[in-house]
């Protein structure tokens, strides 16, 4: 492991230094730092499970054990074991604020931050639920800056705080569904630095009539965009005014209304839906088109998250039940996914497959990031 002067935020192998190692003292063979690089390269590799990252480990060779100092390879039980005890709260914490160091906006340019949550379904054990993890996701540079579990007696609503104390939320700008459309999360959200974009459902009644009731045929929309993946064909307009009064909600400047068109590529009936949303965005920080913009950004935590750990990992078959562990591999392919995206990569899927083919790859790409 890279030893030496002070660590740059850049530097993930650093970051792995730093998390706690749950196991007592005596009788370890593998530090910590080690399983946790092991690991990152093996889903890096497109490794789904405990045993698949052993493999990968048993197969990487001299080049990546000598790199790392290991004499014996660690097996499937210790990195199940270890896994499970780790403080995954902790670990989410680290590898947070190690996306936000590689993620700094630009000159101008605001942080745009989508929460949203996932249940990974393999974890389910009976009649307990499985696991709910809640995240957010940096719309613009394709990372995960924080990660929270959801209690199972309770919902995401009160998690949005706990899940964003620890990410500098000065000037960002945070989308979140219609759950999210609280009073409460809107105040708390202006008052830690941030605006919102947040849509609007019957959870919120009297807000929902409000803004249906708005003259939206008097309204020039803003924006019209299309797309084509998973199955259709989506067509999108935006419309957005200023709401000068009679809106009770705190901090609302503007209204917005989206309405989806979509086709389904293998014919079949078109759907139309049209949905609503309140922002603090006043006018002269964010243009209809701007918004236009957050609106769709907000769906990249389900197009560039969540369905690549559905799909291409195959996240909800993966069945470990045990203590952290469900929640640390979760971890585990958030940061391949957020590593594969600083690296440039669009196809996930085809980076997973590049890396597989040489097992210095995983390694070297982790180290590249950090210069």
């Amino acid at each position: 492991m890279p030893s030496g002067g002070p660590a740059s935020p850049r530097d993930l192998l650093a970051v792995f230094e730093r998390v706690a190692d749950p196991r007592k003292r005596r009788g370890r063979r593998h530090r910590l730092p080690v399983l946790l690089t092991l690991a990152t390269c093996a889903v890096l590799a497109g490794a789904r499970s405990f045993a698949a990252v052993a493999e990968w480990a048993a197969d990487a060779g001299e080049a990546v054990a000598g790199r790392l100092g290991i004499v014996r390879v660690p097996d499937e039980s210790t990195f199940r074991r270890v896994f499970a005890q780790l403080d995954a709260d902790a670990l989410d914490a680290a590898l947070g604020a190690w996306a936000a160091a590689v993620t700094t906006p630009g000159e101008g340019e605001r942080r745009r931050i989508a929460v949203d949550g996932k249940t990974l379904r393999g974890s389910r054990a009976g009649d307990t639920a499985g696991r709910h993890l809640l995240a957010a996701f940096d719309q613009c540079h394709g990372a995960v800056l924080a990660q929270r579990a959801v209690d199972a007696k309770t919902n995401e609503i009160p998690a949005l705080k706990t899940l964003l104390a620890a990410v500098d939320l000065a000037g960002a700008v945070v989308t979140a569904d219609a759950p999210h459309t609280q009073h409460d999360t809107a105040t708390w959200l202006v008052e830690h630095g941030a605006h919102y974009f947040l849509i609007v459902k019957g959870n919120q009644p009297t807000l929902a009539a409000q803004l249906t009731a708005l003259p939206w045929s008097q309204v020039r929309t803003a924006a019209r965009t299309t797309s084509r993946g998973h199955g259709r064909a989506e067509r999108r307009t935006v419309k957005a005014t200023e709401i000068r009064a009679g809106i009770g909600f705190p901090h609302a400047v503007q209204a917005i209304q989206i309405t989806r068109h979509r086709q389904p590529l293998a014919g079949g009936p078109a759907q139309t839906e049209t949905i609503h949303a309140v922002t603090s965005l006043p006018t002269h920080q964010a243009s209809p088109a701007l918004l236009a913009e957050i609106a769709r950004g907000h769906w990249t935590v389900e197009n560039q998250l969540h369905w690549v750990r559905d799909v291409t990992y195959d996240e909800d078959r993966h069945q470990t039940r045990t203590g952290h562990a469900p929640r640390v591999m979760a971890s585990l392919r958030n940061l391949a996914i957020t590593i594969l995206r600083q690296a440039g990569t669009t196809n996930i899927a085809q980076a997973l497959r590049h890396h597989a083919r040489h097992p210095e790859r995983p390694l070297q790409t982790i180290t590249n990031l950090n210069c």
